[in-house]
């Protein structure tokens, strides 16, 4: 074989060998990038916890129970917020990388004030990134994704969003407990009760109580505990008053003064409602003191028209109400009967 043959092959082979390495090489980093953006965890139902905490030392964990999500395992969690979550969780993509020149300053900002994201799936930790601040369109939010198996961030962080929405993710990814915290004060449907009882402690005339044997079958009685007739209908559309009431604000722990102030005074109502297990559950309803320019067409009100107190769960919870979800509950005796037909 001629000498320059034998260099001609030997050229060849190390540029395969070397055209071989280079693929290897950008395989494996379009892979590594490839994992470094999948941020997305699209079996949200198979997600049993969620950990959050920022850089304050504020933190929550959320659990899927059989009664539905808790925070902090202590209360139920709002519906909208919950929802919101998973369906970021299961939708969040990549829109751009971060740019080279952007890239330092980002990871930077990502560690002084970005929220940790821990997603559990059956116990397993499935997913962890850092949730940052927002792009300056106010379109995209920085984050960056851990490699699990690896146990360390990935180099490169990303600007994502959801497809179909304009705005940025990071508000979505709450840590505050009290915001978590599921608003509802009263939720009973008729099937869960036995009685109702009111007691007007302002017109104790009006005062009654209902007790229900089945959906179908009720009694009604007066302050005297005198049975009264009644209409089925009116008594069916009030016990169905008693479903999905919410409070505004709770604020047993972020007024302690108030809480105080309010101990010392009497209900104007009371609500004491057994459920079909004998619990008791007790609500007690306060006037609120009007607004300080509460001047309307001349009329100065005595108590805020439109807002309440109400305390409620074994007496530890305290909270505004307004009287426009809760009014149509302080209703008398006279709510009940059957309307007489009209004479011609």
């Amino acid at each position: 074989m001629k000498r320059s043959s034998l260099i001609t092959i030997i050229v060849l082979l190390l540029l395969i060998i070397s055209s071989v390495i280079i693929f290897k090489k950008k395989g494996k980093s379009s892979t590594l990038d490839e994992d470094a953006r999948n941020f997305k965890y699209k079996d949200t139902a198979a997600i049993t916890k969620i950990f959050m905490a920022d850089k304050n030392g504020k933190q929550c964990t959320l659990e899927r129970t059989s009664k539905g999500w808790v925070v902090n395992n202590k209360f139920l969690v709002r519906p909208d917020a919950i929802l919101t979550l998973l369906e970021t969780i299961k939708n969040v993509e990549v829109k751009r990388p971060v740019a080279r020149q952007a890239k330092e300053g980002t990871l930077k900002i990502l560690a002084y004030r970005a929220i940790k994201v821990e997603i559990y799936a059956k116990d397993k930790l499935v997913k962890q990134y850092y949730v940052g601040h927002e792009t300056p369109d106010a379109e995209g939010t920085h984050m960056l994704l851990t490699n699990i198996d690896a146990g360390e961030n990935y180099e490169d962080p990303f600007v994502v969003f959801i497809p179909g929405f304009t705005g940025f993710l990071n508000t979505r990814y709450i840590v505050e407990e009290k915001e978590w915290r599921n608003l509802s004060v009263i939720n009973f449907t008729p099937d869960k009760l036995k009685s109702i009882s009111y007691i007007n402690h302002v017109n104790p005339d009006s005062s009654f109580t209902i007790n229900i044997i089945n959906t179908k079958t009720f009694n009604l009685l007066d302050h005297k505990k005198q049975a009264l007739p009644f209409s089925e209908l009116n008594m069916k559309q009030y016990l169905a008053y008693f479903q999905n009431l919410n409070c505004e604000a709770i604020f047993t722990s972020s007024s302690k003064h108030m809480v105080d102030s309010l101990s010392k005074t009497k209900p104007f109502a009371t609500f004491e409602i057994i459920d079909k297990e004998n619990k008791k559950h007790e609500y007690f309803f306060y006037f609120k003191p009007p607004p300080e320019n509460n001047a309307e067409y001349n009329v100065r009100y005595k108590f805020d028209p439109d807002r309440l107190f109400i305390n409620f769960d074994d007496k530890k919870e305290w909270a505004v109400i307004q009287y426009y979800v809760f009014g149509k509950l302080f209703v008398t005796t006279e709510y009940f009967k059957t309307a007489e037909p009209v004479k011609k």
